[in-house]
C-alpha cells in the first residue's frame, strides 16, 4: 500500500484519540476548578460599616430559660463579640464586655428600657444589640444526636448627638454538625457547645466588617 494511503487511513484513529484526550483532560481541569472552588474563600464586604471612627458597646439578650440551660452564653458571647469588633471594625473606642456585663447584672430589668436610653445612659455611639432567640444542642425530642443551632438577630441602634435610629437588622443563625446523625456517644457535648458559640460569634462579627469567607459556607 502507498505510503500516503496508509498515512490517510490512520487520520481518523489519530483525531478520535486526540478527541478522547482533550475530554478527558477538559474533565480533569473541571474537576480540579470544581474542588478549587469548594475548598477556596472570598473576601466579603462588611455589611455594617457604621462603627468607624464611632464608640460602641455589645450586649447579648437572651431569656431566663436559655441562660438558665447555657448559664455562660451571655457573657462568653458579650466578650468575644465584643474582642472581635474592638480589634476589627475601626471603632474609636468600646465599652468594655464586663462593664457591659456589670451594667445589666445591677439592672436586672434592663430588657424593659429602650435601646436608645441604654445607648443615651452609657454615653456611646452605637449600641450593637443581639437578641438570642434560640441555642439548643439537639432537636427536641431527640437527646441521642447531636443538632445545634444557634439563631437570633443583631440590631444597631446610631446616637447621633442624642438622635437615635435603628441603623442596622440582620438575622443570623448557624448550625453545628455540618452534617445529621453525630451520636452523643462519638462528640463530646463540650465540642458542640464550643463550636456553635464560636460559629455564631464569628458570623455575628462578621457583618461589622471585611472578612476571608469560605466560598462554601457549610453553616
Amino acid at each position: 500500500m502507498h505510503p500516503t494511503a496508509r498515512l490517510f487511513r490512520f487520520i481518523p484513529l489519530a483525531l478520535a484519540l486526540a478527541l478522547a484526550g482533550g475530554c478527558a483532560i477538559g474533565q480533569l481541569i473541571g474537576g480540579m476548578a470544581a474542588s478549587a472552588e469548594r475548598e477556596g474563600s472570598r473576601k466579603v464586604a462588611a455589611k455594617y460599616t457604621g462603627l468607624r471612627n464611632r464608640t460602641f458597646a455589645v450586649f447579648i439578650a437572651a431569656d431566663r430559660t436559655l441562660q438558665s440551660e447555657f448559664p455562660q452564653v451571655v457573657p462568653a458571647f458579650t466578650r468575644e463579640i465584643t474582642r472581635r469588633l474592638s480589634e476589627n471594625a475601626g471603632a474609636a473606642g468600646v465599652l468594655p464586655a464586663d462593664d457591659v456585663l456589670q451594667f445589666q447584672f445591677r439592672r436586672p430589668g434592663w430588657t424593659a428600657m429602650s435601646q436608645e436610653d441604654i445607648a443615651k445612659e452609657l454615653e456611646v455611639d452605637r449600641l450593637v444589640f443581639i437578641e438570642l432567640n434560640d441555642f439548643t444542642l439537639n432537636d427536641p425530642g431527640n437527646r441521642y444526636e447531636w443538632r445545634g443551632v444557634a439563631s437570633g438577630t443583631i440590631r444597631v441602634v446610631e446616637n447621633n448627638e442624642s438622635r437615635f435610629k435603628l441603623a442596622f437588622n440582620e438575622p443570623v443563625r448557624v448550625a453545628d454538625p455540618d452534617s445529621e446523625g453525630q451520636s452523643i456517644d462519638t462528640i463530646a457535648a463540650q465540642t458542640v457547645l464550643s463550636e456553635l458559640s464560636r460559629r455564631f460569634c464569628e458570623r455575628s462579627a462578621w457583618a461589622f466588617y471585611d472578612h476571608e469567607e469560605a466560598n462554601i459556607l457549610k453553616y
